[in-house]
């Protein structure tokens, strides 16, 4: 604390003793030779370039010396020192371009370490008609996109890298276009559609106007290479003009499956077998929709053995497979051997002779934790967790900063807000508050606990003890939480929602409540709906919007859950993605939009799934 006192003082009297020495002196000034400051690259410590400041006679290069002490305090972490720097040179600081730019950029490095990313963004806008050297922009730009990344804003990250590119030599600007690149992967096509015709700035909108081709053509490689091809002509001198990213690349010379016999293995008797016909059904609906009399669809029963149903679907010539559905029998079917191909048998009677070890492409409809990765294996899970992972991004996105997480004490529960611990801890670096409750009066006592209303009746109680006459005073909640995310049952929701409303005090705006679609209930009446105003939920796309498709599942089978209407969705969406999963792989950035989600391809062929939100509001569940 004393060395930041001492060099703190030092600022004031070295830049006090330079404007007394300039105002002072009565004598013919001295011709001196002017010495040049660069302001390119530190090289000295913060009190070496005060010292130099506080030496010399000429004003512009006096500035210099200070805004590269400030530069060097920001270096050595010291934020308060640089900002006092800047501070002391802003009402005259000499009014060069190249100088004030500085300034501007030092000022906005310290607010990014003492103030908001936001503010810091504000403050970093240098007028379109300054004359600058190459280096500046590029800090500029770089340093502006730096910010965009933090705030979260992809679109304005890669417009800043657009205009940063420009400045670089070429094998530097390359890095920048993989970067360009790999920011624009996971935004979706209608995101990308809105910044395509952005007249301002051609190299930005080319890229997006690419990252849409990308993503929109990507499961036709015929209509891929017809749209890269007129994009090229449209934009000779794009940098990605020359060189196409090595991933759109790849997906132009992958192959889509396109195959003619497709079987599907699910457990079609037994006790899972009502669960895996809810699967058949959407497979089959998807099926009668797309009426392609080329293709023929089989199913094989997994209830005596998925290995033995893999191989009948190998033996009737199957060209792709979907399935199995449960963890079990993805485990039988990890252990087996590249599937054989068969011969025609020479008579009806003849046994089937494999001739060559072939592998199968393969959509399993579950996920197991070991699992090795293959080129033409997929996992497509309606997973928990997933579900949790995705509501961290949510949560994110939102601007939480410090979620409560209010949880069933149970093995799904628990599950799955671990995964949201894990992701919001890659996003922050700060681990969430989770608070696990058990039924009955016991969830009451938690929502307390977590919400500090416990702790502040016991002190109201107290104060109430000691103090003659009682007084009267309400309890207090918590003021440092800014959203509740609810991992519970649907039936604890009924519960758990009013616990949270009536313990809030009437001193705090109640925060934002979040929960899963494992918490949705089922009655869809309006009183219940009311109930769970400004309740905002996530789940399937298909169930968050209404549409003819819901209205006709809802007559045909009337008597299903939520839960048996996603597993339908699911083998609606496994037949769609069959001549997708390919491209999908090869081009990490290309999402369909499917009935179940926002669906991409990981390298390991794990699909993410990307849900849709609602908010309840007077009575009706609103998609956001």
């Amino acid at each position: 604390m004393l060395k930041r006192l001492n060099t703190t003082k030092f600022i004031s009297i070295a830049i006090l003793s330079a404007v007394l020495f300039g105002c002072g002196t009565t004598s013919a000034p001295v011709k001196t030779e002017k010495t040049e400051v660069s302001l390119s690259s530190v090289t000295k410590t913060s009190a070496q370039y005060l010292t130099l400041a506080g030496q010399e006679k000429n004003k512009q290069s006096r500035d210099k010396y200070v805004l590269l002490a400030a530069h060097a305090f920001i270096n050595e972490g010291n934020a308060s020192a640089a900002d006092k720097a800047l501070k002391s040179i802003a009402q005259d600081i000499s009014q060069e371009p190249e100088l004030l730019a500085e300034h501007i950029y030092l000022s906005a490095r310290v607010l990014e370490m003492t103030s908001t990313y936001d503010h810091a963004l504000k403050t970093l806008n240098y007028p379109s008609n300054w004359t600058l050297p190459n280096w500046q922009w590029v800090s500029y730009y770089q340093f502006k996109a730096h910010l965009y990344q933090l705030v979260n804003q992809p679109i304005d990250q890669v417009r800043q890298l657009s205009l940063l590119s420009k400045y670089l030599p070429a094998s530097q600007a390359q890095e920048v276009n993989d970067t360009i690149w790999r920011s624009l992967q996971p935004i979706n096509q209608q995101t990308l559609l809105s910044f395509k015709d952005d007249t301002r700035n051609p190299i930005f909108a080319g890229w997006v106007q690419l990252a849409y081709i990308a993503k929109h053509y990507a499961v036709d490689p015929n209509d891929l290479v017809r749209h890269l091809g007129s994009w090229q002509q449209l934009n000779p001198n794009h940098p990605a003009a020359a060189k196409l990213p090595t991933d759109l690349e790849k997906a132009l010379n992958t192959q889509p499956y396109q195959p003619k016999n497709i079987a599907v293995l699910l457990p079609l008797t037994g006790p899972r077998a009502n669960i895996a016909d809810t699967v058949k059904q959407g497979i089959i609906a998807n099926y009668m929709a797309t009426a392609d009399d080329s293709v023929a669809l089989n199913f094989f029963d997994t209830a005596t053995g998925a290995q033995a149903a893999y191989q009948q679907a190998v033996a009737a010539g199957a060209e792709f497979v979907i399935g199995p559905l449960l963890q079990s029998e993805v485990e039988q079917l990890q252990n087996i051997t590249p599937a054989a191909e068969p011969v025609s048998p020479t008579s009806p009677t003849a046994p089937i002779a494999p001739v060559t070890s072939k592998t199968i492409p393969q959509l399993y409809l579950n996920h197991i934790d070991t699992f090795v990765a293959e080129p033409d294996k997929f996992f497509f899970a309606l997973s928990p967790t997933d579900e949790a992972i995705d509501a961290a991004q949510r949560l994110y996105n939102d601007g939480i900063e410090q979620p409560l997480l209010l949880v069933s004490n149970d093995t799904v529960g628990r599950r799955m807000a671990e995964s949201f611990n894990q992701a919001w801890q890659t996003l922050t670096n700060d681990p969430a508050e989770i608070h696990y409750y058990d039924g009955g009066d016991k969830m009451k006592v938690t929502v307390q606990k977590a919400l500090g209303v416990i702790d502040s009746k016991e002190r109201i109680a107290r104060i109430k003890a000691i103090l003659t006459p009682k007084i009267e005073a309400d309890f207090r909640s918590r003021r440092d939480v800014d959203a509740i995310y609810m991992i519970s049952a649907s039936k604890d929701l009924a519960l758990l929602k009013p616990f949270i409303d009536v313990n809030f005090s009437v001193f705090a705006e109640p925060v934002p409540l979040y929960t899963t679609s494992r918490s949705r209930v089922e009655n869809n009446d309006r009183e219940t709906a009311n109930e769970l105003n400004n309740l905002t939920i996530s789940d399937i796309p298909w169930l968050i919007t209404p549409n003819t498709e819901t209205r006709m599942v809802n007559e045909l089978w009337p008597n299903w859950s939520n839960g048996r209407k996603r597993l339908f969705i699911m083998g609606y969406d496994a037949l769609d993605l069959v001549g997708k999963l390919a491209q999908m792989r090869a081009l990490p950035g290309y999402q369909f939009s499917g009935r179940s989600g926002l669906l991409s391809v990981q390298p390991d062929g794990t699909l993410n799934r990307q849900l849709s939100w609602g908010r309840y509001q007077r009575g009706n569940l609103r998609p956001l």
